[in-house]
């Protein structure tokens, strides 16, 4: 009889140490072993309101013991069966399923959450369909796995510590429609597949890129495209004027882009800012620039640009800010003198010596020294139907030969 006691005593006690571990969150010591127990993952405890909920719940708290740091408290709250209740976590109705409730978007912008890795994690979410988590410190690569996220729409990685080459998976997302990965150390180039994506947003800047710009850049469908700050070279390709019905504001700037501005640049009707400052563009500007009727920023600062500033430019009636500055600009006409005036045209650091702030006469003549040479057969066409101001104040500077898009 005593031999029989003696394990059920043993069994009580260790009931005793172990029965407080799946009752709450606090790390348990075996008396016997000093070795601290992790508190175990039992959803089957919990009263989830969905199944599917109980699915990740193992998911979000494996994933939530590798954060190393949460100045803010988001991870206290991720705590029990009400995932949907998570700072972070929003639920909704599956689209397989619209009775069922599943985890579909996560916002992490502005957390400062620090984590390793996000492998294990948002590819093992099955519904979601939004992941922002801008301006965090999540590092390592992205997974592969992540093209199996089937409703997944929004992804938002920028502002982190993300390294290694550009994620490839997302161009088998044939779902997704907003890729922001900016503002990260990705290295490498960029497959040339991603501008035939069906994109409205693609932010590739603040990287590590280095390439050629595509050729098939222009196939993009997206509305805004920013590859600033990377180390893109060659030409602004001439198929930039396919997304003439589509792109709104590009970004260029900081890269290393070379070349003539192609005449095709002046087919994007719908462009409200296009930002090539800072790169090393070289010739005149074409007139075709004067069809940018939308055009509220524009910046050609800090390149190798010469001739006369094309009058149908300074026209337009939507300019805000047109930056030239840096340049190698001869002449102004009057349009554009007035948005000297108004503050809109810089034009400072040129070779235009009855304006202030210019480049010295001899920085001048020993740019023009240089062999550059650009098309001419483009460059004083205007690919859209001039206004009569135009037709009669600009016809030294820009030939008025209409070409329709």
């Amino acid at each position: 009889m005593g031999s029989f006691v003696l394990p059920i005593a043993r069994l009580c006690q260790a009931l005793f140490i172990i029965l407080p571990c799946f009752l709450n969150t606090v790390i348990c010591i075996d008396l016997e072993n000093p070795t601290p127990l992790l508190p175990p993952i039992i959803p089957q405890l919990l009263n989830f309101s969905d199944q599917r909920l109980a699915l990740i719940y193992p998911i979000i708290q494996a994933f939530k013991n590798i954060i190393t740091s949460d100045p803010l408290g988001i991870t206290k709250t991720w705590v029990g069966d009400n995932i949907c209740n998570y700072e972070g976590f929003y639920c909704d109705n599956p689209p397989d399923n619209l009775t069922a409730t599943a985890v579909a978007s996560i916002d992490f912008n502005g957390f400062q959450l620090s984590a390793p890795t996000l492998d294990g994690f948002i590819d093992k979410l099955p519904d979601l369909a939004i992941f922002h988590a801008n301006s965090n410190n999540f590092s390592g690569i992205i997974s592969e796995k992540i093209a199996n996220l089937q409703y997944l729409y929004e992804f938002d990685i920028s502002n982190n510590n993300f390294f290694g080459p550009f994620p490839m998976a997302v161009l088998t997302m044939n779902s997704l429609s907003f890729l922001d990965i900016r503002y990260n150390s990705f290295t490498g180039s960029v497959p040339p597949e991603i501008f035939k994506q069906p994109l409205d947003v693609l932010f590739l800047n603040n990287n590590n890129f280095i390439q050629k710009l595509p050729d098939n850049l222009g196939a993009t469908p997206a509305l805004y495209l920013t590859l600033a700050n990377n180390k893109f070279t060659g030409p602004i390709p001439k198929s930039i004027g396919r997304a003439s019905s589509t792109l709104v504001e590009v970004l260029f700037l900081n890269n290393l882009i070379t070349g003539c501005i192609p005449y095709e640049l002046g087919f994007l009707r719908n462009a409200t800012v296009f930002d090539a400052g800072n790169n090393q563009l070289s010739g005149p500007l074409p007139c075709s620039l004067g069809c940018l009727d939308k055009i509220e920023q524009l910046n050609f600062a800090g390149n190798f640009l010469y001739g006369q500033v094309p009058e149908v430019l300074c026209e337009l009636g939507n300019l805000a800010n047109l930056s030239l500055s840096n340049n190698y600009f001869t002449r102004a006409g009057i349009a554009c003198r007035k948005l000297i005036k108004k503050g809109v045209l810089d034009i400072r650091k040129n070779c235009i010596h009855d304006l202030a702030d210019q480049r010295s006469m001899k920085e001048c003549a020993s740019f023009f020294l240089q062999p550059i040479s650009c098309p001419e057969s483009t460059l004083t066409k205007i690919p859209c139907k001039a206004p009569p101001k135009s037709k009669r104040k600009s016809a030294p500077s820009c030939a008025l030969s209409k070409h329709r898009l």
